[in-house]
Formats: structure tokens, sequence, C-alpha cells
């Protein structure tokens, strides 16, 4: 009996017949089971290429629902699945064998897009003019931080020195690429930290290139034009003015300091870049100096500010009349600052407790009461920058060591940005949905006191003003 024979009867059951070879032919088959052998060539010969099949077919599949779905979809969430889509193309061809052919190409995915005409923003704005509300589309504050009427504004102001920030393109034949999309696109990236291919393929550029070539025509436009809403000397009224919900007198802004993350060692370990400035009781910027390496002492950075500058050398800045207190004493023009700088006539820092103090004393209540204010006041340095990284999301992130000599220029453009959206009565963005902290802990954290000699015509300032701020504090 052949071992076919034997295995059709033990199969069927039904045979009378039971040859004593046929157990010995089923036991000498068994290494030759059919099943276990085919299934391990299927996957030795065409497994692989299946799987890389159907992993192109899905990536493919997600550039579709992307292309179609990209105006419903956050920016974060847009942004996210590009980069994962790319990823995910990238460890596909890594991880294919290289001595076996590879599998046919995956489809392509959808065009970038480029076309001007057919580009993301364009489509965008087809949407949001056909909208049948006549209010403006809330997706403008989620793609631009501002709404279409402070975008349009923005725009008047800018267009000038924009209708020539990129050479004509072939998506737009001969005319100049349209300064709407450059302002667009550069507070694009501003916002959500888009990298100059995306922004390509969002907003119709021909090339990275030209993407990053907007984007710093931008922000030169930004600082050329808007550099008058540092309004500490056009506005000093106002800012005086509002600073008496702390019942600070005279009173011209809190200064501090912004740290902005480097990823890399060229300024030493946990090296960072220091932006100097001064804001109002609103957290408006009056002043800004960036660009400072966080391995300078703050005071060496003060001595080295145009605001330093203007106020012991030019004398221009807080040169204003002197402010009569209740108790006849007078105090000048004035800004806080925190325990880092220097006490001055003009910079008032906290008290501190005297290192030979050793029975305890403490603070006076009208040094207490001064201490107090001081630091509600200094939390509204924390507060701004905590707002800019929040609106400006491109400042959140780690910069890369090679960018280094841009980040300071950024910088100086999202505060003026920051004061054109106050300005625009534009709400804030929600901290706790970015994960920024707004607070002034973040920014003062790691800062030296300053251990220098103290001027005693700025100690008796800030006693006359530590009394005046007891008052209060009494009467209420």
């Amino acid at each position: 009996m052949t071992a076919t024979t034997a295995t059709a009867t033990a199969g069927g059951g039904g045979g009378s017949k039971k040859p004593t070879t046929g157990k010995r032919t089923l036991r000498n088959n068994k290494p030759q089971l059919p099943t276990n052998n085919q299934h391990q060539h299927n996957d030795n010969g065409n497994g692989d290429g299946d799987l890389a099949t159907l992993i192109s077919t899905a990536i493919s599949a997600a550039h579709s629902f992307l292309s179609r779905h990209d105006l419903h979809l956050l920016p974060s969430q847009s942004l996210s699945l590009e980069s994962l889509l790319s990823s995910a193309s990238l460890s596909l061809r890594k991880s294919l064998p290289s001595p076996r052919p590879p599998p046919p190409p995956p489809p392509p995915p959808p065009p970038l897009r480029h076309s001007l005409h057919q580009c993301w923003f364009r489509r965008f704005l087809s949407s949001s003019s056909s909208s049948s509300s006549g209010d403006s589309d809330p997706r403008w504050a989620h793609f631009f931080r501002m709404s279409e009427p402070s975008f349009t504004l923005l725009l008047r102001l800018l267009t000038p020195s924009l209708d020539s920030a990129v050479p004509p393109s072939s998506s737009s034949s001969s005319a100049a690429f349209p300064s709407t999309h450059v302002l667009a696109a550069a507070l694009f990236r501003l916002a959500h930290g888009a990298t100059y291919k995306s922004l390509a393929r969002r907003f119709g550029f021909d090339s990275s290139a030209d993407a990053c070539h907007a984007f710093f025509t931008v922000c030169h436009s930004v600082n050329a034009k808007l550099g008058h809403l540092f309004e500490l000397r056009s506005d000093s009224d106002r800012v005086r003015t509002d600073f008496g919900w702390l019942s600070l007198p005279n009173c011209c802004g809190v200064l501090g300091f912004g740290k902005f993350e480097i990823d890399g060692d060229i300024l030493g370990e946990n090296g960072s870049l220091l932006v100097q400035a001064l804001v109002d009781s609103d957290g408006r910027f009056l002043d800004v100096s960036a660009g400072w390496p966080s391995n300078l002492k703050p005071e060496t950075i003060l001595h080295q500010t145009k605001l330093y500058l203007g106020v012991e050398e030019t004398r221009d800045l807080l040169n204003g009349h002197c402010y009569e207190l209740s108790d006849g004493r007078s105090i000048p023009q004035y800004v806080l600052g925190d325990s880092c700088f220097p006490l001055l006539p003009w910079l008032l820092t906290p008290y501190r407790k005297p290192k030979e103090d050793d029975e305890g004393r403490g603070f006076s209540s009208e040094q207490m009461a001064f201490n107090a204010v001081h630091s509600r006041a200094v939390g509204l340095v924390g507060t701004a920058f905590g707002r800019v990284r929040s609106r400006w999301r491109l400042l959140a992130r780690e910069w890369k060591e090679e960018c280094v000599e841009f980040l300071p220029f950024v910088v100086v453009t999202c505060c003026l940005l920051h004061n054109f959206v106050m300005k625009c009565s534009e709400p804030n963005v929600e901290e706790d949905s970015w994960g920024v902290r707004d607070g002034e802990e973040e920014e003062e954290k790691g800062f030296p006191v300053f251990e220098g000699e103290v001027s005693e015509s700025g100690e008796r300032i800030r006693d006359a003003l530590a009394a005046h701020l007891s008052r209060v504090c009494l009467r209420r």
C-alpha cells in the first residue's frame, strides 16, 4: 500500500483493511506534512512584500485622508500626522532587506499642492469667505493666533515691505507672490513651529528656501514697522497710571528675564539665551533686549542694555516728575526688579534679610508690605513670557545651536506681535492647553542674588515706598 492510500484510509476511517505498514508509513511521513512547510515557504517568499504593500497602502490612504480633511484638523493634529507619515515611510524603506528585490513602489501620496491656486491656505480662504455667518471664522485664531480682522490690520501695516518677500514663481507666473500668503505662512510657523517644507506645501511656495526667506522677511518687517509698540517712551503716563491697582505710584514697569533653551553645548551645559524685558501692569513689553548667554551675570547684562544707558547716561528715560507721598517724601520714576539686579535709585529690588541677622528678627511690617507687593509685580514678567510662548509655540521648544543667531530676532518679533494682539483685544491663548506654565518661577529660576554694593539713595527711596505701602495696607 502506498503512503497516499494509507493516509486516505486512516483519514476516512471506513476501510476494513488495516495493514501494519500503514502506521509506519504515516509516522515516517509526519515531518513531510504540507501545511507547515508550505506556510514557511510563503513567509520567506512573499510575506515581507505583502506586509510592505499593506503598510504602503495604509500610508497612502492616510495621505489621502489628510489632503481631504486638512481644513478641519487642528494644526497640531495635521502637523503630527504629517510627521508620523514621513517617519513611517522612512522606516519602511529602511526595514526592507537589501538582498531581496524591493516590493513594487507604493502608490504616490497626493501631490504637495505647491500650486498657489490649490494650496491649503487658498482653500482655507475660500471656505472661510463662503461661511454664511457674518462673524469671523474661529479657525483664524486656531491657525494664526489672531482673528481675521486683526490679521487684515497687520497685513495693511506690513504690506509695503512684504510685496517683494518672494521672487516671482512658477506658481504665480510673473506676478509677485501674494503678501497675504507670506504673512500667513510666517504666523503659522510662529504659532505651531511648522517646518519650511510644511509651509511650502500649505502656502504655495516653490521651495523650502522661499518659505524660509518669506518667514524672515516678515520678522524683519515686524521689527521695522511695529517697534513703536514698545511704549516706554511714548506712553509712560498710561504705564504709571495703570500700576495704581498695585498702589505703586510713579512705577514705570517691572524688569526681569526670560530663558530660552538651546539644544547643544555651544553655551555650556544647560546653556540658554536670556532676554531682559520690561513689562507694564498688563503684561505688555515696554523694552526688550534679547540674545544674552546665560553664563553672564544679570547685572553685567543690565549695564550693557539701552535701558540702562538711557537712564544712567543719556538720561532720556525715567526723567519725569517726582511723586509726593502723603508723608511729604517724594519718589522719582522707577522700575521694580528681582533680587538678581542691583538696588539703584531707579531700580528697586526686594528687601533681603542681612546675613548677620542671627537673632531671627525678620522683616519689619513696612518691609513685608513692600516685598508682598513687589512679588506680585515681578510675577508679571513670567506671565508675559508665558503668554508669548503659549501663542507663539516656535519659542516653546529647544532651539538647535546652529540656529542660535536667529533666536533673538525671532523673540523680539514675538514680543512685538504679543503687544499687537493685546492692542487688538485678542483673547489670551489658554496656557494649560499647551503645557506652558503661566508664572514667574520658570523665568526667574536659577538667577543668583546680587551680592554687590547697594545705592544709599536707592535704599531711601525704597524705604519711602515701603512706608507708603504699609499705610495703604492699614487702610484696607
